[in-house]
């Protein structure tokens, strides 16, 4: 009996599954993000940072996924350096981008909301260098697979690179506990529960569902555009070398 991953192997599997269910994803994530912003713009202020907290609300949940969607350009990496999944490979090139948006968005975010707060727009203290970091290495990962024009070989080295790049995640999960920063500890993703009031956390949770949605739907977008992006690839390969083939015929 087939997996669903090996069901999924087949790339026009995954074209007739993602046509079905894509739109229902994105109207989903359009629904619960309003939804969201709807809770946090009703929400009561912070009780030390009064309304300029209410940006949490689009800075957490992208910095959740800034490290998230770096996780799974690492798995699929994984799965195309280990198991050469065929769709491995289009699922990290998808994410790559992605995840450098919401990266930067979460750069951009935390530093509109650390001027207020900290005074200052940035700092080079450990939470927020080691996530500058991250961004430069998704950046990396674009340069890399756009300098090399063998697809085969882009793909592979920067897979390399990309599971090289995994101990970030740890560095930056942790850099709060042990490192000199600004930037205030875990306070829903912490062992002992969440420290945040519920009146909070319920929209910051809603907000992270929508925005995860969303990357979801924008993911699949992606890897739709890569693998047509492909075939016309091959197609035009294919004409080519009959062109060729044809020439060589009538020479002779």
């Amino acid at each position: 009996m087939q997996t669903l991953t090996q069901r999924l192997a087949n790339p026009t599997r995954f074209m007739e599954l993602s046509a079905r269910i894509l739109p229902w994803i994105a109207a989903a994530a359009a629904v619960v993000i309003a939804y969201g912003l709807y809770l946090g713009f009703t929400a009561p202020p912070d009780s030390l940072q009064g309304e300029t907290a209410r940006i949490m609300y689009i800075h957490v949940p992208s910095a959740w996924l800034s490290m998230s969607v770096y996780a799974l350009v690492a798995v699929s990496s994984f799965g195309l350096l280990v198991f050469r999944h065929p769709l491995a490979d289009v699922s990290a090139k998808a994410a790559v981008p992605l995840g450098a948006a919401f990266t930067f968005l979460a750069l951009v975010t935390g530093s509109l909301w650390g001027r207020p707060t900290w005074g200052t727009y940035w700092v080079w203290d450990a939470r927020l260098t080691s996530v500058l970091i991250l961004f430069f290495l998704y950046l990396g990962l674009m340069a890399l697979r756009s300098s090399i024009e063998d697809e085969s070989l882009a793909a592979k080295l920067t897979a390399i690179l990309a599971l090289v790049g995994i101990v970030m995640l740890p560095i930056i999960k942790f850099s709060v506990e042990f490192g000199n920063t600004l930037h205030q500890p875990a306070s829903v993703i912490r062992a002992g529960g969440p420290t945040i009031d519920n009146a909070l956390l319920v929209p910051l949770l809603v907000m992270a569902i929508g925005f995860t949605l969303m990357f979801v739907a924008m993911h699949l977008k992606a890897m739709r555009n890569e693998i047509l992006r492909r075939r016309v690839k091959s197609l035009q390969l294919a004409e080519v070398a009959r062109a060729q083939s044809t020439q060589l015929a009538a020479a002779e």
